[in-house]
């Protein structure tokens, strides 16, 4: 089915008053997830898991795309009116943006903020919806060896290269590969870290998992450094632009979107990059008149770059997840998760075995970013009075929504056991700066890895060079090793350059 014929077919679906519905309300949540700092789409999505055992799959999916896309538009909001950045993908929108409000134009900067992630998203929906089909294509050509190699590339970049530090990088993914490991061997039968304890058999649950990393630890850990004192909300005034705004925040819009996209795609890619591209592209653009806003005023272009560049770059985190079924981000691993709860796999066989709810997400999120103008313009007085909800009565709401709705998954004692054990171990993990995604990637694509390995090792007879003799596996695995090699030569390379040079020069 090319991409025309796909999105006739999934407007025709998504226009119905229940997927309406769910996007409206995933939109909704996701702004005013965003606006909160600290609560991201990661932390709300899990929160929202335990629907997946009550509503169908098209639904689900269309409330979790939605909360993310808002999420993205949410997070200005806080980095404008309180200098505090909720995610790292608005860290850069907060340089310009508050400065801006802080001289009265915190209207028009949240204005340019939710016009640029309109044309972003929109730009990156496109994105998906012509770009999926050809890298299906290519995935098909595809055997075990190089998906097994892929997903050693998605370890390796997510676990080793986002983090500040490869060793917690990878510390992290090993626990997660743990997790995965537990329960019956599909293989041989036998079961594995189970410890006697019936519950574990059939594994540890990937959304309990998600849950308590990103719900319950999150919450402990903000609850602990919590400090006392509220923060100053700068006034919002008008949100209108005027046409010298609307002129100076055009081809920042298009650049932004141009240089996020292609971020999102690449595994661990992320927003910071793209977003940080942006800034520095707009101020070496800007006309001398604008530059001289830049760190002082405020420059509207500093805000409509960088935010049309996070928003494109989150529609491209997508693309990999949905194709290749590959995480790229930790949003993005707890939707994989959400697949597997409905016996679904993400991959190259998704458009064809799933046609119809690849397609009609799809055109919902063309939907939920028309949505989520109407919202965020009109209503943006109500998304600054939320930044106002008191922070413990928002943590301990977080942990009661969480208990329920895990226990409601199986009844279990265990898996409440299970929730604020893994959920511990995930707050002390914030506390000494181990990243908590790569855990869920290992656990998702730790088995998804190990079948794939076998298999590959099953059709070549057992020899392990098959991973290298096969010339798109053998690219693959040397760009993994670039990838967590590279950095540390470069720098310690320019640390025997510094060591060379004489001392005073």
């Amino acid at each position: 089915m090319d991409a025309l014929s796909g999105l006739a077919m999934g407007f025709g679906h998504a226009l119905s008053l229940a997927n309406l519905g769910w996007a409206l309300l995933g939109c909704f949540l996701g702004t005013a997830i965003g606006v909160l700092p600290g609560i991201g789409p990661a932390l709300t999505i899990a929160l929202l898991l335990p629907i997946t055992f009550s509503v169908n799959a098209t639904g689900a999916f269309i409330l979790f795309c939605g909360v993310f896309y808002g999420a993205m538009y949410g997070g200005s909001t806080t980095s404008i009116l309180l200098n505090t950045p909720g995610e790292s993908g608005s860290i850069i929108t907060s340089l310009e943006g508050a400065k801006m409000a802080r001289h009265g134009r915190a209207g028009p900067a949240l204005a340019t903020s939710a016009i640029g992630s309109f044309v972003a998203g929109t730009v990156g929906t496109l994105g998906i919806a012509f770009l999926g089909p050809v890298v299906v294509d290519l995935a098909l050509q595809l055997g075990p060896a190089e998906y097994f190699s892929l997903m050693v590339l998605c370890f390796v970049t997510v676990s080793a290269v986002l983090g500040g530090s490869a060793l917690r990088g990878l510390t992290s993914l090993f626990f997660g590969l743990l997790l995965g490991l537990v329960g019956i061997d599909l293989q041989t039968g036998q079961p594995r870290l189970t410890f006697g304890i019936p519950e574990l058999l059939d594994g540890v649950n990937v959304v309990l998992v998600a849950v308590a990393l990103f719900a319950v630890g999150e919450t402990l850990y903000l609850a602990w450094r919590h400090v006392e004192g509220k923060a100053e909300v700068l006034p919002v005034g008008s949100i209108m632009m005027s046409k010298s705004d609307l002129k100076r925040s055009f081809w920042p819009w298009i650049r932004g979107a141009g240089l996020g996209f292609p971020f999102g795609v690449m595994p661990a890619g992320g927003t910071e990059m793209p977003t940080m591209l942006s800034y520095y592209v707009e101020r070496k653009l800007a006309r001398p008149e604008a530059q001289k806003e830049f760190g002082t005023t405020g420059a509207i272009e500093g805000v409509a770059g960088p935010e049309a560049a996070n928003n494109a770059a989150a529609a491209g985190i997508l693309v990999p997840m949905l194709t290749l079924g590959l995480p790229t981000s930790a949003t993005a691993a707890i939707m994989l998760s959400a697949f597997q709860s409905y016996g679904i796999q993400p991959g190259p066989l998704l458009f064809t075995s799933q046609a119809e709810l690849v397609w009609t997400l799809i055109a919902s999120l063309f939907l939920a970013n028309v949505m989520l103008v109407v919202l965020n313009l009109p209503l943006v007085g109500l998304w600054a009075r939320i930044l106002k909800i008191p922070q413990p009565q928002l943590y301990a709401g977080i942990l009661v929504f969480a208990t329920i709705g895990t226990y409601g998954i199986s009844n279990s004692v265990v898996d409440l056991f299970l929730l604020y054990g893994i959920g511990i171990i995930a707050m002390f993990m914030r506390r000494f700066d181990f990243p908590v995604a790569p855990v869920v990637i290992g656990m998702i694509l730790g088995p998804m890895a190990e079948q794939a390995m076998r298999q590959a090792l099953t059709i070549s007879q057992g020899d392990w060079a098959t991973f290298v003799t096969r010339p798109v596996s053998l690219c693959i695995l040397l760009v993994a090793l670039a990838a967590l090699a590279g950095p540390r030569l470069y720098a310690a390379w320019l640390r025997r350059v510094a060591a060379s040079r004489p001392i005073g020069s």
